[in-house]
């Protein structure tokens, strides 16, 4: 199975909180209209809608464990190798300060 990149996942949680928050607009809207079948379609929506809540909440969860991960993973190696760390820093600044400097 494929899994999704970084871009393809805050595209994927941008577009579910747009539709929860849809949905949420969509349920207040038609409390007033109280027949038998419009009350089963809301009730219907609200439950899909705290399913959708709750997917979100743990693909949000998995996202910051990930780059927690990731922290914790790029100190530990910054700690192992330390000078290699400054050299790297130190050419990233030269780049940088190279681009900024020819405009």
């Amino acid at each position: 199975m494929n899994e999704l990149s970084e871009v393809q996942r805050e595209k994927l949680v941008t577009d579910l909180k747009n539709v929860i928050q849809d949905a949420e607009e969509l349920l207040k809207a038609s409390a007033s209209d109280m027949g038998a079948e419009a009350t089963a379609l809301r009730e219907r929506v609200r439950s899909r809608l705290l399913n959708a809540k709750d997917s979100l909440h743990g693909l949000q969860s998995a996202a910051v464990e990930r780059a927690k991960v990731a922290g914790r993973k790029a100190d530990d190696y910054v700690h192992d190798h330390p000078w290699q760390s400054i050299g790297v820093a130190a050419g990233f600044g030269l780049l940088v300060g190279l681009l900024i400097g020819r405009r």
